[in-house]
């Protein structure tokens, strides 16, 4: 007898459970009121405004007698890190939206900070005058990056993705000098009792 009022239990718990995530797949299918006409482009943007805020956060926390160091002599400095997220800003937010520009090299033509971060400033500056243009549907067209076929918000999400690897090399960088990193900053260290 327990062992069928158990199953039993399970059993309404489990329809109970169906029924409450079709409730909500049906609620959550409609958009909220108030939802942005794009709601894939207005993510995709958020999301790279703070992945390349932190970026430029961080060129602006590392001291500029910092901006020439390599942790090893193979990779880039800290400003040539900055100089090329720059730079790569216009690259992919141009291909991204058919747009034509010069390509920049700022990587290897600028090394003081107040250049760089000018140049990285102009390059999100850039980029978010791009997203301005884009659409859900425009970003589901197909172009070409490398040579494959691809859709143009995508290639705004590589662009986020390489933003977010080379602020991950920026956020060692400032670790190694002893500096804390923008996204690390708001996290209070715990109290200790003495």
């Amino acid at each position: 007898m327990k062992k069928v009022l158990f199953l039993a239990l399970v059993a309404c718990t489990v329809l109970t459970g169906i029924s409450s995530a079709q409730d909500n797949a049906a609620a959550t299918s409609q958009a909220p009121a108030g939802a942005p006409a794009n709601p894939i482009t207005v993510s995709e943007k958020g999301l790279y405004n703070f992945i390349v805020g932190a970026a430029v956060k961080a060129a602006q926390k590392m001291p500029e007698e910092n901006y020439s160091f390599k942790p090893t002599p193979e990779v880039r400095s800290f400003g040539q890190l900055v100089g090329h997220l720059a730079e790569e800003q216009y690259f992919f937010c141009a291909l991204a939206t058919g747009d034509t520009v010069a390509p920049k090299d700022f990587e290897k033509t600028k090394t003081s900070k107040a250049d760089l971060i000018a140049a990285l400033q102009g390059g999100v500056e850039y980029c978010n005058q791009q997203f301005a243009k884009m659409t859900d549907a425009k970003g589901a067209e197909l172009t070409k990056f490398m040579g494959f076929p691809m859709a143009r918000m995508t290639i705004l999400s590589l662009n986020t993705a390489h933003d977010d690897e080379h602020y991950g090399n920026m956020v060692t960088y400032m670790r190694l000098k002893g500096l804390v990193p923008p996204t690390s900053e708001q996290q209070a260290a715990p109290a200790t009792s003495k």
